[in-house]
């Protein structure tokens, strides 16, 4: 096992220090900062290459250890079997895919709930439980543990699909009433296991990470749940080191990938394009580059809910007149993106996230300093699309080579051709076509993204749709199983609660049954 890696807190608030597991355990620093590790590993070009030779959860593993977690090597390697093996549907887990000279996809879907998010969350829930039943085993533990996720989609699935019935955990999730596909939305409410809860929200992804944020600096509200329950909180939101992990594994993965299959010479940078709304998968691949993947620029692709491009171009971050937007790309229709702070801690430090994000909360912007923001244009480049141009993307991508993607994905792929320079591009595919069949069927029928659907289309349910996708996209992947399943079960979780943090305790406390 590697040295241990501590952890710090990205606003400097929190001394305690944790280990890997600790933090995993924790999930948010005390003062509401991020955890972040004291130091980071480095990676020669040759370690980096020899990976394409080792099956994916070996990567994984060796990324896990680089890291130093508090987890002995042989344990890592059968978390990591566990957490990357046959509920995949393809066994090169995240594999890299050329669609067109230069333009090569990472596919980060093929996971149980077809999103990216499997990536980390059949992950971070094994290091979670491992380190709640050692604590358990060895008297260091007598609490257990309730996880609260809020999820603008995919994240909130993925999380009930890694915790479904584990030990000492129970799991709920807040998801905007509304504002998720029909499939992300049917995808929840059917989850089986007895530890799992699932309330929509009346309001907005915000509204919802608002309130869970506030569930977790309530003190009294964390007393009521261990002095009744024996519980304390965690969350297996992107702002869990957990989760960054398992994300910084796949770039370098992907990087090995490249140059196995000739998209990039030994030692050339790769430009990296992802869609982006929390901050949490493009911040995976600015971790790859800093612990050393040739990794050139970071192409940040927004939707209408375009904040972080706003930013990248300004260095101001404000939604303090900023309307939100629904759009085809959900998992995206976020304002309060929480994974730029442990960026800014790395350009900036500790003292200066303090005030940004004092700022942030009482002003709703803040302006970054000259130094930072020419920092940050070394690295970030962003564009936003829109919502008919990413469903124009999708029809365009599938007529010209027969490769279908959703509105996450077109995003990427339309800012990618943007930006693009003489580097080869990745574009980073978060989510199976599948999940969004209703907009991916407005591309392929030319339907405006603000019109109904008419005729017999118009009376079908998202799932109903996948056929008519299939119809129109006969080349495009096959629909999952899982999602192909959904129409046969039952919707268990039928609640919804009013926005804020009264709305999110009421739901605990009703799940509870107190």
């Amino acid at each position: 096992m590697s040295r241990q890696t501590l952890y710090l807190d990205t606003r400097g608030h929190d001394a305690s220090l944790p280990t890997f597991s600790r933090a995993v355990v924790k999930g948010i620093a005390a003062g509401g900062g991020l955890y972040v590790p004291e130091h980071l590993p480095e990676f020669t070009l040759g370690e980096i290459i020899a990976f394409a030779d080792w099956p994916y959860w070996r990567r994984a593993a060796a990324v896990f250890s680089r890291f130093g977690v508090d987890v002995s090597a042989d344990r890592v390697d059968m978390l990591m079997r566990a957490a990357y093996g046959t509920q995949w549907s393809d066994e090169r887990i995240a594999p890299v895919i050329e669609v067109v000279a230069g333009m090569h996809v990472l596919e980060l879907w093929h996971g149980p709930t077809s999103a990216f998010k499997d990536m980390a969350l059949q992950c971070m829930p094994l290091f979670f439980s491992e380190a709640v039943d050692v604590g358990h085993a060895r008297g260091e533990l007598t609490d257990d543990y309730l996880v609260l996720v809020a999820t603008s989609g995919d994240t909130g699935k993925a999380a009930l699909d890694g915790f479904a019935d584990r030990a000492h955990t129970g799991i709920v999730v807040f998801y905007p009433d509304g504002g998720v596909s029909d499939v992300q939305r049917l995808q929840m409410v059917t989850q089986r296991g007895a530890n799992v809860g699932v309330f929509g929200v009346r309001g907005n992804f915000d509204d919802c990470q608002n309130a869970v944020k506030a569930a977790f600096n309530d003190e009294a509200f964390n007393a009521e749940l261990h002095e009744r329950h024996g519980l304390k909180l965690s969350s297996a939101n992107s702002i869990n080191w957990g989760r960054l992990l398992p994300q910084i594994a796949y770039y370098v993965s992907a990087y090995a990938d490249m140059v196995a299959e000739g998209g990039v010479k030994p030692g050339s940078p790769m430009d990296v394009c992802v869609p982006t709304g929390n901050f949490g998968n493009i911040l995976g691949a600015y971790y790859a580059r800093l612990i050393g993947v040739p990794i050139g620029r970071l192409l940040c692709a927004s939707n209408e809910n375009n904040v972080l491009a706003d930013f990248i171009a300004t260095g101001t971050y404000d939604i303090s007149a900023r309307p939100f937007v629904t759009t085809p790309s959900p998992s995206m229709d976020i304002l309060v993106s929480s994974n730029l702070e442990r960026l800014l801690y790395h350009e900036a430090g500790p003292e200066a996230v303090r005030g940004w994000m004092a700022e942030l909360a009482e002003k709703r912007r803040f302006t970054v300093d000259r130094k930072t923001f020419a920092s940050l244009r070394e690295i970030f480049s962003a564009d936003w699309v829109s919502n008919d141009e990413s469903l124009a993307t999708i029809a365009r991508v599938y007529g010209e080579t027969g490769y279908l993607i959703d509105a996450h994905t077109a995003v990427a792929w339309e800012v990618a051709e943007r930006l693009r320079g003489e580097d080869p591009v990745l574009v980073v595919s978060t989510a199976h076509w599948a999940k969004f069949g209703a907009d991916v069927y407005r591309a392929l029928a030319a339907i405006p993204y603000g019109e109904p659907l008419t005729g017999d289309a118009g009376t079908m349910t998202g799932l109903e749709l996948l056929d008519e996708v299939r119809r129109l996209a006969p080349e495009g992947a096959p629909i999952p199983d899982p999602l192909a399943e959904l129409a046969n079960l039952p919707e268990r979780f039928t609640g919804v609660v009013d926005a804020g943090v009264g709305g999110v305790q009421a739901a605990v406390r009703t799940w509870l049954g107190t």
